[in-house]
């Protein structure tokens, strides 16, 4: 067993006591720095990371190999990376980059593949003066996603 594959296996054993929280990355680094991000259906706390870094540290021999060991909750800037990422924030306006566009909109459904995306806009009349307001719904397929991050508003 390499040494990622004990720290995966260490994080989903801790993991099972919380069922909410879900392991978003895991890096380890050449000189055996283990960064470990982690985001849940109802947010991450303090608590959930301390217990998830003993989960790991106490079973893990320093003397055998020495490791630097960080944990912590997806940040609200990180880029959402999985399905149950956006499943979580379905409501909430994401700006999605793609290859030909990035558009800023409230995110309305999820499945397995796409998301689908709504937003209005103000564009001139097809006929007449002045501007409309209109509705526009767009599906996009998690494969033509290059990022996409939640947008904090503030009321």
């Amino acid at each position: 067993m390499t040494f990622k594959e004990k720290i995966t296996n260490l994080i989903e054993e801790g993991l099972q006591e919380k069922p909410s929280l879900f392991l978003v990355d895991l890096s380890i680094s050449d000189s055996y720095k283990i960064s470990v991000t982690l985001d849940g259906d109802n947010g991450v706390q303090l608590q959930d990371c301390i217990d998830i870094s003993r989960a790991i540290d106490s079973n893990l021999d320093r003397e055998e190999q020495d490791f630097s060991l960080e944990v912590a909750s997806a940040g609200v800037s990180t880029p959402l990376k999985l399905v149950r990422q956006y499943k979580k924030n379905i409501g909430r306006t994401l700006k999605v980059k793609t290859a030909t566009a990035t558009i800023e909109a409230k995110l309305e459904n999820v499945t397995e593949e796409t998301i689908l995306l709504s937003w209005t806009s103000r564009e001139p009349k097809k006929i007449g003066k002045g501007k409309e307001t209109l509705e526009h719904k767009r599906e996009i397929p998690f494969s033509e996603i290059k990022e996409a991050i939640v947008i904090i508003i503030f009321n």
